[in-house]
């Protein structure tokens, strides 16, 4: 994935992110159908952007950092493939929380 993000800089206050998987078995062993299965909310950031400017003139860096474990929106953000892997570009606004170890 390294590789991969030499060819892609997020830009601003933009963050890259890659989806977790979605469970596809139940804690009891049954398998779920695709389209039973809801919608990942959950991601991993890869990529962020130097940050914005603010009002004085100072950039303001991204509140989130490479490797972090995010909570997305149900809708929003552009998906971006990159070496035949989905990834989606979020504002740093845009994302609900951080889950902390």
């Amino acid at each position: 994935a390294g590789k991969a993000f030499r060819k892609f800089l997020p830009l601003l206050d933009r963050v890259l992110v890659e989806r977790s998987a979605a469970e596809t078995v139940t804690k009891g062993g049954i398998m779920i159908p695709e389209k039973a299965q809801g919608k990942v909310l959950q991601a991993t950031v890869v990529a962020v952007g130097s940050g914005v400017k603010g009002k004085d003139g100072e950039i303001q860096p991204v509140s989130v950092k490479v490797g972090e474990k995010v909570l997305l929106p149900e809708y929003g953000g552009t998906k971006i493939v990159i070496e035949d892997k989905d990834y989606y570009l979020f504002r740093d606004g845009d994302i609900l929380g951080k889950y902390l170890d």
